[in-house]
């Protein structure tokens, strides 16, 4: 194995039937189309940018559109599905659980039967559902089950309701802009305090909450008195973890450095939803940025990632 041994939290699974089912179940409205993959593309494109392992997670949309029953039983086939593919492959694979919301109660017995039976890495969340964003009141009950497990949660941007842009698909503006919606809510609404052992990692570095970050903070109580300080708004944006999916350019890297630190970032590809061509373009632009030591390098090649999924270390020596 390569000498990054990274560790991808944001690498993307396409099961087969969901794929062939998706069409008919409102289809992906973002304009994105279904990448043709399998676990061995997965592989070849892992090995080919020093991933050790790729945590796998079913992107926007989801399974969102699905009639409710059928939802839950689509949930339940990726879920099943992806695990299969950990157990063949433990060392190359995780998985996070899809979950068939908005339906909550349906996806509290699927966080159960994910975590305990599945042994699935965590959860992916879209940033929204059905313009219900994560710190919506009917989902508290998910955040506080999600809590008690201490659980992993990978926070994917999803489609806002909100009129699309000529000639520019969502993936491109809408996505990022989603992310940094659902950050800031989860912040401003207490998601973050109430439910303080959850360990969230925001897409795409965050979005843009890294950059605008202290315009969140200095305008908040200008619309709200009774929020917190600058100072406290801006460290709870910092306890959440960042991936470098499509974000690990020389303009990116040091805004989100210089506000997240390097002990909160972790490395991601978003394969197969760009290609290897894409994803390994920015590999190399982390490669090449300068303003990391060799320990903060390790650190958001794996040492990061180690320390949220701990099956993962033994695998390695942690001092190489």
């Amino acid at each position: 194995m390569s000498a990054a041994r990274r560790i991808d939290v944001h690498q993307h699974v396409v099961p087969p039937f969901w794929a062939d089912e998706l069409p008919s179940n409102g289809g992906d409205q973002s304009g994105t189309v279904i990448p043709r993959w399998s676990p061995q593309s997965a592989v070849d494109m892992m090995d080919s940018q020093q991933i050790a392992t790729g945590i796998l997670s079913l992107t926007a949309p989801s399974v969102s559109a699905w009639k409710p029953a059928e939802r839950r039983t689509m949930a339940r086939r990726v879920n099943e599905y992806t695990a299969d593919l950990v157990v063949k492959r433990p060392a190359r694979f995780g998985h996070f659980a899809t979950l068939p919301l908005p339906d909550v109660d349906g996806a509290l017995r699927e966080i159960e039967y994910a975590l305990d039976e599945l042994r699935a890495d965590g959860v992916v969340l879209l940033s929204n559902y059905e313009g219900k964003y994560l710190a919506d009141p009917a989902l508290e009950p998910l955040w506080a089950e999600l809590d008690r497990r201490r659980a992993v949660v990978f926070v994917h941007p999803g489609l806002p309701q909100i009129s699309g842009l000529v000639a520019v698909a969502a993936p491109m503006v809408d996505y990022p802009f989603d992310t940094t919606r659902a950050a800031v809510q989860l912040v401003q609404n207490g998601i973050i305090d109430r439910y303080p052992h959850v360990r969230i990692i925001l897409a795409h570095a965050g979005g843009f909450l890294p950059y605008a970050s202290h315009r969140f903070a200095q305008l908040a109580r200008v619309f709200r008195p009774d929020a917190d300080s600058p100072a406290e708004i801006l460290a709870k944006f910092r306890r959440f973890y960042f991936d470098t999916a499509l974000s690990a350019s020389p303009v990116a890297l040091p805004a989100l450095k210089a506000f997240a630190g390097t002990e909160r970032i972790l490395f991601g590809s978003d394969f197969p939803y760009v290609s290897a061509d894409i994803a390994g373009t920015f590999t190399a632009q982390l490669n090449a940025y300068e303003d990391f030591t060799v320990a903060e390098r390790k650190s958001v090649n794996h040492g990061n990632a180690w320390t949220l999924f701990p099956r993962l270390a033994p695998q390695y020596d942690k001092a190489a």
